[in-house]
């Protein structure tokens, strides 16, 4: 049995306890937002890789990516980073209204299904778009890193 709490103690104890609700509330518009960033980064990749594959009319080498098989490597980079900024603009939009970490994972990983990914993809991606510093309200970023982490783990686990 523990001895009972020192009176000033409890109150002091009171407010420390972590992010709140507005904090987590915060943190999923900032864990959103980084995700839309990290989108735009990969959209842009993409962009460029299609870029690079395209053939220069009136090239009589053809450019450097003229051997077919180096364009079909990076046509398919392309259309994984296409795909993966894409479903990282649905898990901002499923994630910047916040809400219960495992309901939005579900979502997430039902969003990447549908696009043909496996959920576990977008896990690495959200961890790094929680890492961005959008904000400088320490108990946000917290409170976005503890959202990243738990999606990750269960978008990790997911089938």
């Amino acid at each position: 049995m523990q001895p009972p709490m020192d009176p000033e103690e409890a109150d002091f104890s009171g407010g420390m306890g972590g992010p709140g609700a507005e904090d987590f509330a915060n943190g999923a518009a900032t864990l959103a937002a980084a995700m839309v960033r990290e989108a735009q980064a990969l959209a842009a990749t993409a962009a460029a890789l299609r870029q690079a594959a395209a053939i220069s009319p009136g090239d009589p080498n053809g450019g450097p990516l003229s051997d077919i098989r180096r364009q079909r490597v990076a046509l398919a980079a392309a259309g994984e980073a296409a795909m993966k900024a894409a479903l990282l603009l649905d898990a901002a939009e499923i994630t910047g209204g916040g809400g219960n970490p495992a309901g939005l994972a579900d979502r997430i990983a039902a969003a990447a299904r549908r696009g043909g990914t496996l959920p576990g993809v977008l896990a690495a991606l959200i961890r790094a778009a929680a890492l961005a510093r959008g904000t400088d309200d320490g108990a946000a970023r917290i409170a976005a890193a503890t959202i990243a982490q738990t999606l990750a783990e269960l978008l990790g686990r997911a089938r």
